[in-house]
């Protein structure tokens, strides 16, 4: 992986570790950031070792939504070019080919909270600090407000965009937000479990599960079924889908070959 201005990244086998990494403006999403992100997870896509991506930021926050010094620029004439790419970075992050778990700790606002509703698996500490407080600052949340009603539903976006209120991790959990809230000694802790956990997972599968959510979302069964029959049918025939079922007769663990 190439180094990024705005990213930490670490792969370590299975596993790619991407922190935002602004500290000084508590992880604020700037236009580079945003450009990090996107080419962060475009190259991550050619990476078919990596099953797991977890996103999360640095000193203790994950992302304290958009950077407002860069926004407050725009509004007096600058060009809009974090407008245009924010949501490719969503839609980015969204679709990616791998598990990508969002460790969130201290604020995740905004935008934040944005990324937070595109990641596949979310564990929160009991302790984060979440909202949607545009509307507090005259603004409103545009660019994340499908993936956020898509996340929480209706109903819970309109209180949580139209209050702009914050809320912990355990709220977070009741809202759908985030899988599981635990207290910050054992964040670290979980989201490992949770990483072993995906490791015993068949990496085609993976990558083919993740591709499945999206063919089918929101699309009538009888349009699907043919893509639905297909697709079993090849997984079956896959080499980790022979391995996996012929691992549960055998009753072992089954041998999945990761590509280099």
């Amino acid at each position: 992986m190439i180094s990024f201005e705005t990213l930490l990244v670490d792969v370590d086998g299975a596993v790619a570790n991407v922190k935002l990494n602004r500290p000084t403006a508590k992880n604020a999403m700037n236009n580079q950031m945003v450009l990090d992100l996107i080419a962060c997870f475009e190259g991550l896509k050619s990476q078919h070792d990596v099953s797991v991506v977890v996103l999360s930021g640095t000193n203790g926050t994950f992302c304290a939504g958009g950077d407002l010094k860069e926004m407050s620029q725009l509004a007096q004439g600058a060009t809009d070019n974090f407008s245009a790419v924010l949501d490719r970075m969503l839609t980015t992050i969204n679709k990616a080919p791998q598990v990508v778990l969002a460790k969130v700790e201290g604020a995740a606002m905004g935008g934040g909270f944005g990324i937070v509703c595109v990641a596949d698996i979310a564990i929160a500490s009991t302790e984060a600090k979440m909202g949607l407080p545009e509307v507090r600052l005259g603004i409103v949340p545009a660019l994340i407000s499908p993936y956020v009603i898509d996340r929480i539903g209706l109903t819970r976006a309109r209180e949580l965009m139209l209050t702009g209120r914050r809320f912990d991790g355990l709220a977070a959990v009741d809202y759908g937000v985030v899988h599981e809230a635990v207290v910050p000694e054992t964040l670290e802790s979980r989201v490992q479990i949770i990483i072993d956990e995906i490791k015993l997972c068949s990496p085609q599968a993976l990558v083919a599960c993740k591709e499945l959510i999206f063919a089918v979302k929101g699309k009538p069964t009888v349009t699907t079924v043919d893509y639905r029959t297909n697709l079993l049918t090849e997984m079956r025939r896959s080499s980790d889908g022979q391995e996996g079922m012929k691992a549960f007769v055998e009753k072992r663990s089954p041998n999945w070959v990761r590509e280099n």
